[in-house]
């Protein structure tokens, strides 16, 4: 299982402590230093069954910078991943990803019910 973090992101700071306390393997990629590529997303994202603006960090400086509240619902399913894959700091985190589910955000219940956990 692949943990997509940023370290310093409050957040995926609880969502790893979680998975610890839980006794959950997982290896740990750091999204600013390993950036998710294009086919990476693409697979990420057929495999969440999320709807693609979930994958961007709405509460990042840079999403707000970039103005991208207004711009995405005018921007192709291409356009999105290729902007999503451009920096890491755009993908919303912790990402969690097994064989079996691709989970977005770190959510308790979601993640317990994903792995299996009571």
């Amino acid at each position: 299982m692949i943990f997509v973090c940023y370290p310093k992101c409050t957040t995926c700071q609880k969502a790893k402590k979680w998975l610890e306390a839980n006794s959950v393997a997982f290896e740990e990629r750091h999204i600013k230093e390993r950036n998710p590529d294009l086919d990476e997303l693409k697979v990420w994202y057929k495999q969440s069954g999320l709807p693609l603006k979930k994958f961007f960090n709405t509460s990042g400086l840079l999403y707000k910078s970039l103005k991208l509240k207004d711009k995405l619902a005018t921007m192709s399913e291409s356009e999105q991943l290729d902007l999503l894959a451009s920096d890491g700091m755009l993908v919303k985190r912790p990402i969690l990803i097994s064989d079996d589910f691709v989970l977005v955000g770190f959510k308790e219940a979601e993640w317990k019910a994903a792995l299996g956990i009571e």
